[in-house]
């Protein structure tokens, strides 16, 4: 499945879980770093209205579909992907490498959180090592003197995978800036997963989410800050719709 925008082109080229874990295996054992993103709608809105986002997502090594309307709109397009939520690659992630022996590093939320997550992983997952934990202030730059500081660190600990939780687009452009100043490490955009394993947000009961009405639940619980969010998330769907369908004729002709 791919996305236009203007002259960047956005590709989902990991088409299920089963074939990210693989990958994120393969590029531990090499010892080969990457940028993961998951793509949504909201993704979509602000590639669409931010030149700089695009080049951040250009840049990413692997792109999975997170949220369902990717999904279906892959249908449509007759290049079908299943859905990778974000949320639910965290776990699988770190098994991933706990099993390859390396350590990993988490960057995002509060300090609160952070050690919350760490307890948690080290209890599910013991003998995992945990190289590094930031937290960013508020107006943190994800390319800025402190970010660069922070990656610097990742890679003078040796941690190879990154768990980035800061949204859309901070996250992927740190991810990004990872890539050149800790090559060997895998960055992971997350959203708000580390949150969930640490209790301090709550997922959709797992009912809405067979129903693919997650984001119902979510807009119940933070009207204000998200009804605006998915009116432009509705708004994109039907040119994102004419773009799929336009692949569709494309590939058969």
């Amino acid at each position: 499945m791919a996305f236009r925008f203007g002259a960047t082109r956005i590709d989902v080229n990991i088409p299920d879980s089963a074939a990210l874990l693989a990958e994120v295996a393969r590029r531990f054992r090499s010892g080969q770093g990457f940028a993961l993103a998951t793509i949504n709608l909201d993704h979509l809105v602000k590639l669409r209205a931010d030149p700089a986002f695009r080049k951040v997502y250009a840049a990413q090594d692997l792109v999975v579909a997170d949220g369902n309307p990717v999904v279906w709109l892959s249908r449509l397009a007759a290049r079908p992907v299943s859905l990778v939520p974000g949320s639910d690659i965290v776990l699988p992630l770190c098994r991933a490498a706990h099993a390859a022996g390396v350590s990993i590093a988490l960057v995002g939320s509060t300090e609160a959180v952070l050690d919350k997550v760490a307890q948690a992983l080290e209890a599910q997952f013991p003998g995992l090592k945990i190289a590094l934990g930031a937290a960013p202030p508020m107006g943190f730059d994800p390319q800025g003197a402190q970010a660069r500081d922070i990656l610097r660190q990742i890679d003078a600990a040796d941690a190879r995978l990154c768990l980035v939780a800061m949204g859309a687009p901070k996250q992927e452009a740190f991810a990004q800036l990872g890539r050149d100043i800790a090559p060997a490490c895998g960055f992971a955009s997350i959203g708000a997963g580390l949150d969930f394993i640490a209790g301090t947000q709550r997922r959709a009961p797992r009912l809405m989410r067979m129903l693919a009405l997650e984001w119902l639940w979510r807009m119940l619980l933070s009207p204000r800050r998200l009804a605006l969010r998915y009116l432009r998330c509705a708004m994109v769907l039907p040119p994102a719709m004419l773009d799929a369908w336009r692949l569709r004729r494309a590939a058969r002709n």
